[in-house]
């Protein structure tokens, strides 16, 4: 994957930037979509997205900083605002987006899980699209695999593809269930599971620096992330609530047609990865 996608004048396209903004953009579209059939104002949903952008921004960067190369930043720190140069980490991101909606809906009075739950497929199909334009291989491959990526003479595992297939199938998943929920969060809980068993799983064939034994920084984090989702599910499913759902059958859709949609998404994604070099 190369770094700069194309050019605008004297502007270079960062292939990695340009995916990122597409999936932001997807996220944004369909969360909106989402608020809108729970009545809520889409207006006030676009003021909270921008927040959540930018503390996923934030928080992508401050995660990578502290976590991969603290040492470099405090001696650079000016090279902490290069964005353009990569360096960006999902926890982090998820992390600073969820501060940043959790005091965004505290401030103007807002029903933060339902919104949590209007996001969750947009925001697992962003990380998709995001990842697409990722240029951070895997580790070598044991056996010449027709998909794996050669590298300085290597044929390592594109782990990137591993994580965005798996998202597009978590994607589709949420999308189908978003109208059958039983309690507000229980969609953005899933998401959040389900994201962190990816991450998980792809964390494996991806060469990072190990905590102990094959597991890493990122193993640890997924960790975090299941287990504090799996006790808001225990605190939220204990006092059930209303779940205001409106238009649930039009919203979903046939189930051919979600599949078809995803399929497509995803089989775009693998050509972006393989033919834009």
């Amino acid at each position: 994957m190369r770094p700069v996608l194309f050019t605008l004048g004297p502007f270079a396209i960062h292939t990695l930037g340009f995916f990122i903004a597409l999936g932001a953009v997807a996220a944004i579209l369909l969360t909106t979509r989402e608020a809108e059939r729970k009545g809520l104002s889409s207006e006030r949903v676009m003021d909270l997205l921008l927040f959540v952008l930018l503390g996923g921004l934030l928080g992508a960067r401050l995660g990578y900083i502290v976590v991969y190369a603290p040492g470099y930043y405090l001696a650079n720190p000016l090279e902490a605002l290069r964005f353009d140069l990569g360096g960006l980490s999902i926890h982090g991101g998820i992390a600073g987006g969820l501060l940043a909606a959790l005091w965004y809906t505290r401030r103007h009075s807002l029903p933060f899980w339902t919104l949590a739950d209007a996001a969750a497929p947009g925001l697992i199909l962003a990380q998709a699209i995001g990842r697409t334009g990722c240029d951070v291989f895997g580790i070598p491959m044991a056996r010449p695999w027709p998909w794996g990526v050669s590298s300085g003479g290597t044929l390592l595992h594109p782990a990137q593809v591993y994580e965005f297939l798996l998202d597009y199938l978590l994607f589709y998943f949420l999308w189908r269930r978003r109208t059958r929920v039983r309690f507000p969060g229980q969609l953005f809980l899933m998401y959040v599971i389900g994201f962190a068993t990816i991450r998980g799983v792809v964390e494996f064939f991806r060469s990072k620096p190990v905590l102990f034994g094959p597991f890493t920084v990122a193993h640890a984090a997924s960790l975090a992330f299941i287990l504090a989702a799996l006790a808001a599910w225990h605190r939220l499913a204990a006092t059930p609530a209303p779940v205001p759902v409106s238009g649930a059958d039009a919203a979903t859709g046939p189930a051919w047609r979600v599949a078809l949609t995803t399929l497509v998404l995803a089989v775009t994604s693998l050509l972006s990865f393989y033919f834009v070099r």
